[in-house]
């Protein structure tokens, strides 16, 4: 079934959500990769505010190519997840509602999601200029030294993501395998 979801996310909104839902996202999303991921914990380690409000947000892990004349942003696919799972589950438990990546997570990240009321999302890997049609606004927010790895708030509109651990910890990736039974 495919919905569209306004951002930031409800909590009504999560609870609706079921693994292998198709979504398409209207609002603020912002970027964050493994650097920023890492000087983010870094910051919090220190006590000091993060550079960015994450309360209710959802964060794409991705870094993008430079934009085309006439466009917000280049390429614009996802990075692997799994790679932000050590950092991850401080920022839920910071607030962050949701994450969009590629790939499979982590049993602490799974443990998070649950423990938070959140969702993790998956985007088409591979398909970072389709995706880069969706974002109608970027802009550094934070960082602006680690180039494609700086958050960026990011504007979407329709951006398409796929349900892939919803708040109840229900795996998409292990009902997938159980259902076509291999690995």
């Amino acid at each position: 079934m495919d919905r569209h979801l306004k951002l930031p996310l409800s909590d009504n909104d999560i609870k609706s959500l079921r693994i292998g839902d198709y979504v398409y996202l209207d609002g603020v999303v912002y970027t964050a990769r493994d650097a920023a991921h890492k000087r983010m914990s870094e910051a919090l380690s220190k006590g000091e505010k993060l550079p960015v409000d994450l309360t209710g947000a959802v964060v794409y892990y991705m870094g993008p190519s430079p934009a085309r004349e006439g466009r917000p942003i280049g390429s614009a696919g996802p990075t692997t997840a799994s790679r932000m799972d050590k950092y991850a589950p401080a920022l839920l438990d910071l607030g962050l509602k949701g994450m969009i990546g590629k790939g499979k997570r982590s049993d602490a990240v799974k443990d998070a999601i649950v423990r938070n009321g959140c969702v993790y999302f998956a985007a088409v890997g591979g398909a970072g200029a389709l995706l880069s049609k969706a974002i109608t606004e970027a802009e550094v927010v934070a960082y602006e030294d680690l180039g494609t790895e700086a958050i960026r708030r990011l504007t979407v509109k329709d951006f398409p993501v796929i349900v892939v651990i919803d708040k109840d910890g229900n795996d998409l990736y292990k009902e997938a395998i159980k259902e076509y039974g291999r690995e």
